[in-house]
């Protein structure tokens, strides 16, 4: 379904890392290993790094390059929690599971912070989340969640913003109140996941950029996966590929919807000016169902995103399609040069739920729904924890039912489609 590249997307990610975009060989002959890892993003990384870290043989398989897919292009915000909240999970798994998963999260929130010095690399990392409510009628789904939050799961941390507040936080008249989380953040992503790249191979691990995987196979007590110029036997098979599995595993793949997503970055702005637009320089998303969110960049650019494409396809003009709703957040820019412009695909699954599971020493992690810079990492721990031998976590996973996309091949995307314009109507109403 998905094209392989030799290179980047031209993002602002990508324009920010060119000195440290370098190739690695693509996997040529027949080779050996203990865990053969399919995708180099977070997933996939994160997975591999930990695995490396406890001693195991270990190589990963990217068809195109590191972080090339949505690992490498999102809006770089490090948000606790999951894309479903935290209602399906307890009403699947129960209150003290859910509980687990929860405090699993806010582990990877700490994890992430602490990791980039542990290894070595920075990745732009800058403390505080803010969700804002654009709807008066909203406003109380700030207050509900801090007051669950801190009564049931623990988080007392979570500051209300009244709007009389907000100008120390964000520039901008549409929004009503926010919520202040300060174990959230944002980040550059690409730089996340090149330096995770370089820990690896510090670790002993093995990274293959070019090499799509064609099929893989069970082979007596192990994995074979063939590629385009060659194979590997692995003990271990791990699938990380998230919205680019498509046809290496039907099955699973049907679990997911392709669905674009984009933004934009500013040229640079005057450092005031910057400063002004996000005084605590937090990252910020609304509760809308079609959300905004925006971030300022360390060289005073503002990167803004949100937009939504359930059919797959992008804007012809990613800027154009993007201006509008910019604008409408800080009409202080209007008219603002959009330097970057770009888009891929993130994976949906119908309940918004991680898809998180094994079959005997086969294991995949897809499904994070648009929200996955934590939970990429939570899913980490789970599978190769699992893989040395602790499988408690995973199996709170795999607590979780995500069943196939109504419509099949032709026709779930239309259906997502349609039930979504509604509630893009319901946001406009």
């Amino acid at each position: 379904m998905f094209q392989q590249s030799t290179r980047h997307v031209a993002s602002y990610y990508a324009h920010s890392c060119a000195d440290r975009l370098v190739d690695r060989a693509p996997l040529i002959g027949a080779q050996d290993t203990e865990v053969v890892i399919i995708g180099a993003g977070f997933s996939g990384l994160h997975t591999a790094l930990r695995l490396a870290l406890a001693g195991k043989r270990v190589t990963l398989l990217e068809a195109s390059r590191v972080a090339w897919a949505a690992s490498g292009r999102n809006g770089g915000q490090a948000i606790l929690g999951w894309s479903c909240d935290m209602p399906p999970l307890e009403a699947a798994l129960g209150y003290e599971s859910a509980r687990r998963l929860w405090d699993g999260m806010r582990w990877a929130g700490r994890e992430l912070r602490e990791l980039p010095g542990r290894h070595g690399f920075d990745c732009d990392y800058r403390a505080g989340h803010l969700w804002t409510s654009v709807m008066p009628r909203r406003v109380k789904l700030l207050t509900e969640w801090q007051h669950e939050a801190s009564h049931k799961w623990g988080h007392d941390g979570l500051r209300f913003i009244p709007r009389e507040q907000l100008p120390e936080w964000v520039a901008s008249q549409r929004y009503q109140a926010g919520l202040f989380d300060p174990e959230g953040g944002h980040l550059n992503p690409l730089k996340l996941a090149l330096g995770l790249a370089e820990a690896i191979e510090q670790a002993g691990g093995c990274i293959h950029e070019q090499s799509k995987a064609v099929e893989y196979r069970q082979q007596g007590d192990g994995y074979v996966v063939r590629t385009e110029r060659g194979s590997i036997r692995a003990d271990v098979l791990v699938l990380a590929c998230n919205a680019y599995l498509d046809r290496l595993d039907p099955a699973l793949a049907r679990r997911v919807l392709p669905v674009g997503t984009y933004q934009v970055a500013t040229a640079p702005l005057a450092p005031e000016q910057a400063g002004a637009l996000l005084p605590s320089n937090v990252c910020v998303t609304d509760n809308q169902f079609v959300l905004d969110y925006f971030r300022r960049t360390p060289d005073h650019r503002l990167l803004f995103g949100g937009g939504c494409t359930y059919l797959g396809g992008m804007p012809k003009d990613i800027a154009a399609a993007t201006r509008p709703f910019l604008e409408r957040v800080f009409p202080q820019l209007k008219g603002v040069e959009l330097a970057f412009a770009w888009g891929g695909h993130i994976d949906l699954t119908l309940k918004r739920t991680p898809d998180i599971g094994h079959r005997g020493d086969l294991y995949w992690m897809q499904g994070y729904s648009g929200h996955g810079v934590l939970p990429t990492l939570a899913a980490a721990r789970a599978v190769s924890d699992a893989i040395l031998g602790q499988a408690d976590e995973l199996a709170l996973y795999e607590g979780l039912s995500n069943d196939r996309f109504p419509g099949g091949k032709h026709f779930a995307a239309p259906l997502e489609a349609i039930g979504k314009a509604w509630y893009r109507l319901r946001d406009s109403l």
